[in-house]
């Protein structure tokens, strides 16, 4: 276990089969004394970066146990990328597995509630919304990949709040075409689309090699401060009616 700054670097060990071998994460505790309700951090396609630690810290200043599964633990984002976008589409692989993993290491500590959400960004946010029906109490689906078979993944899904930039170029339409599929369910949701944000927008720094942000600026990829305090105040808002049990 290495603490930096206020996170905890972790090694993950559950009875999970098929997760990464030496499976590793970033755990954010809040302040104060628990127990807390937890959250399942889903990082971006450059792995768990600067960015990514950020969003852990953030969720855990709000009051969440949050964790962070490294689904590059067995080689970085080079070697696994691939085949972390190929599992994310076929709905089962070593990922599911990883994060699997990261929920039940949350649901058996003490200083936990019980109620456990997810919440994924860019890569991630598609990992989120695949899971919304694998044990979990609320999903926070942030600029995600829909899946080709969309109905059939929302087959008995949890509370979902998403949101998305109608500058992304990679997922026009998916906001519509979420909430459509929510609402035809009756599934709880809140999404929105913001109209001057585009893919990774709640990051605070262009993320990923600098040689790259140029042609990531160009397909509307990067931080909009403008739109990102409403979004954590309605991710926020959702799992506290999702997840946090008020005393009676």
């Amino acid at each position: 276990m290495t603490v930096s700054g206020d996170l905890i670097d972790i090694a993950i060990n559950t009875d999970v089969a098929g997760t990464s071998v030496a499976l590793t994460g970033v755990l954010g505790i809040p302040a104060g004394s628990g127990p807390w309700p937890a959250v399942v951090v889903v990082h971006e396609a450059f792995g768990v970066n600067d960015e990514m630690r950020k969003q852990v810290r953030h969720l855990a200043g709000l009051g969440y146990l949050a964790l962070m599964p490294n689904l590059f633990t067995e080689g970085g984002a080079r070697k696994c990328l691939t085949a972390t976008f190929r599992a994310l589409r076929a709905g089962e692989g070593r990922a599911y597995n990883d994060i699997e993993a990261a929920r039940r290491m949350l649901v058996a500590r003490s200083d936990a509630t019980g109620a456990i959400g997810i919440i994924g960004f860019c890569m991630g946010g598609g990992f989120a919304l695949m899971a919304a029906s694998r044990r979990f109490d609320a999903s926070s689906v942030n600029y995600g990949m829909l899946p080709k078979e969309l109905d059939a993944a929302l087959e008995g899904a949890c509370p979902i709040v998403a949101s998305f930039g109608a500058k992304d170029k990679t997922l026009a339409g998916a906001a519509q075409q979420l909430e459509a599929a929510l609402e035809s369910r009756g599934i709880p949701h809140d999404v929105k689309e913001y109209p001057n944000a585009g893919h990774a927008y709640l990051n605070d720094a262009m993320s990923g090699p600098r040689a790259l942000h140029p042609l990531m600026r160009l397909a509307g990829i990067g931080p909009n401060p403008e739109s990102t305090p409403d979004t954590w105040r309605r991710i926020d808002a959702f799992f506290r009616e999702h997840l946090v049990v008020e005393p009676a």
